[in-house]
């Protein structure tokens, strides 16, 4: 048997729904909500490697811009 709210299915009783169809209710949001869960968690690892892919970036754009600044203060101020 799957797993199911019980807050659900007492609201449901409580409302006046048959206790049968008060059960499969209950065990069918149970469902949905087992399954955004294992969705939520994928989705937290995604953004972790494109945070570290991001961070990467950024580093390496403030090495190709200081090698900009270096050839640029070169060519306008030979030594």
């Amino acid at each position: 048997m799957t797993t199911m709210l019980s807050e659900i299915y007492d609201a449901l009783i409580a409302a006046g729904s048959p206790e049968d169809k008060a059960r499969k209710a209950a065990e069918a949001v149970a469902g949905y909500e087992n399954r955004f869960s294992k969705i939520e968690g994928k989705l937290d690892a995604e953004f972790a490697a494109v945070r570290g892919e991001l961070t990467l970036l950024k580093w390496m754009m403030g090495f190709v811009l200081g090698g900009i600044v270096i050839v640029l203060m070169r060519s306008f101020f030979p030594s």
